[in-house]
């Protein structure tokens, strides 16, 4: 997933809205649409939000941040193995 972000003024996203919305489906970019400079808002794929929630859900479970803080300390000390190692018989 390419992470790109715009800052699009909400006059600008009135006049030009399905070109917008084609835009976020083909480059997969997230835009901040803004009033007055100000942040009002978040375009972005449903792709995009739905891995953003599952994201928030990960990261919210205590075990599985311990799992994944665990995962990367092995792989730094080098405990890994290669595929051919993990799916020998």
């Amino acid at each position: 997933m390419i992470d790109t972000q715009k800052i699009i003024p909400l006059t600008k996203v009135k006049r030009h809205l399905l070109d917008i919305i084609k835009e976020i489906g083909v480059e997969d970019t997230t835009i901040t649409v803004t009033k007055n400079g100000v942040p009002v808002g978040i375009m972005m794929t449903p792709d995009r939000y739905e891995g953003l929630l599952e994201t928030i859900e990960v990261l919210g479970n205590k075990e599985v941040v311990k799992a994944l803080a665990a995962s990367a300390r092995d792989f730094k000390a080098g405990r890994v193995h290669d595929h051919a190692d993990v799916w020998a018989e």
